[in-house]
């Protein structure tokens, strides 16, 4: 298979950019750019400064234990299961936005740390990353959540997780990502 070079001639190059919306937690840029192959473009990305996810896992028993919680999120006009997750406020590092997250929403803390995954969100449009993290060794505290957020939060077993990406009842997508990769990584390997 052959491998792709990062190079000039497959790199967009922007010919204009403007800032169309400036909001709190994004902006939205208008790019007329020049892709590879010569293609111009108008482009609207949203801009964003990146999020982190937790995979917060009680792995004391035989099969582990996933925590999620369920939340109302407006986009999708439910109320959803997920992973803990959170944007990176300006300054801090993905580490300790993670750290913050998990005890802001459930109220844990965890002992082991370890970055799992890395992708983008969904690139058409938007340059959000994700970074997911790998908590263990959870001791419970209390939640310390934003006047906005009103979280429930649950374990799940490994295998009833799975069974919910694969039917529907989890729909999002760093969440299905997070309980895929923990159901096809062996346990000797986290």
């Amino acid at each position: 298979m052959p491998k792709f070079r990062r190079s000039k001639c497959n790199q967009a190059r922007v010919l204009s950019s403007r800032v169309a919306y400036q909001g709190p937690v994004f902006h939205v840029t208008t790019d007329h750019v020049e892709e590879p192959g010569g293609i111009r473009a108008r482009r609207d990305v949203i801009r964003q400064s990146g999020s982190i996810v937790v995979l917060a896992v009680d792995d004391r028993r035989a099969e582990p234990r996933i925590l999620l919680e369920r939340q109302y999120r407006h986009a999708a006009q439910s109320l959803m299961w997920e992973l803990p997750a959170g944007r990176i406020d300006e300054g801090e590092s993905e580490l300790a936005a993670a750290k913050r997250e998990l005890l802001e929403e459930t109220g844990y803390t965890a002992r082991h740390w370890k970055k799992i995954l890395h992708f983008y969100v969904s690139p058409g449009f938007l340059d959000e990353t994700m970074s997911i993290y790998l908590a263990r060794g959870l001791q419970a505290g209390e939640a310390q959540p934003e006047e906005d957020e009103k979280i429930a939060t649950r374990f799940f077993p490994l295998s009833a997780a799975k069974r919910m990406a694969l039917n529907g009842r989890i729909r999002d997508a760093k969440t299905i990502s997070g309980v895929l990769w923990l159901a096809q990584t062996p346990r000797r390997a986290r």
